[in-house]
């Protein structure tokens, strides 16, 4: 079965691209998810869950914009100029992967008060809880696409004769 590069940058390398790549952005976005909820109930603006929240919140978006940048140099670009990519749910995927330094980046931008410093309190609440929704749809997105075999949705002749990118 053909894998996708974002699945395969997961298999690879193991433990470490699982960690550096998965693991440690979804515990980070995951720990901001589940003391947002906090937050948002509590309407909170000081604490140790609303601290966690924040330090998660600005760990998360500096650590994904790593990883996005260098992605985008060793793997996406290079994809892309070599048409080494093997069907639209690999570029779905890796998409979807990669479109999720955009909430977590906004995140961390709006908890170092870079977007929304003169924003009334309920504000910057609503738009962090929109941004910790944003990355949970498309990092699922992603997760779900991921795994299909690439060229599940390609009509082309590679998806009959099998497609061998580099």
């Amino acid at each position: 079965m053909n894998m996708t590069h974002y699945m395969q940058l997961l298999a690879e390398n193991q433990p470490w691209n699982l960690l550096l790549f998965m693991v440690l952005p979804v515990v980070l976005a995951e720990t901001v998810a589940v003391t947002e909820l906090f937050v948002l109930f509590h309407r909170a603006r000081e604490g140790a869950l609303v601290a966690l929240n924040r330090a998660a919140s600005i760990a998360g978006g500096v650590y994904f914009t790593g990883v996005f940048v260098y992605l985008m140099k060793t793997a996406a670009i290079p994809l892309t100029l070599g048409g080494g990519w093997r069907g639209p749910a690999d570029v779905i995927a890796v998409g979807f992967y990669l479109s999720g330094v955009l909430p977590l980046g906004a995140m961390a931008l709006i908890d170092l008060r870079i977007i929304g410093g003169a924003w009334p309190h309920e504000k910057r609440l609503w738009w962090h809880a929109g941004c910790v929704a944003t990355f949970l749809v498309v990092a699922h997105v992603a997760m779900i696409f991921g795994m299909l075999d690439p060229t599940l949705l390609w009509s082309g002749p590679a998806a009959h004769g099998g497609h061998d990118a580099p």
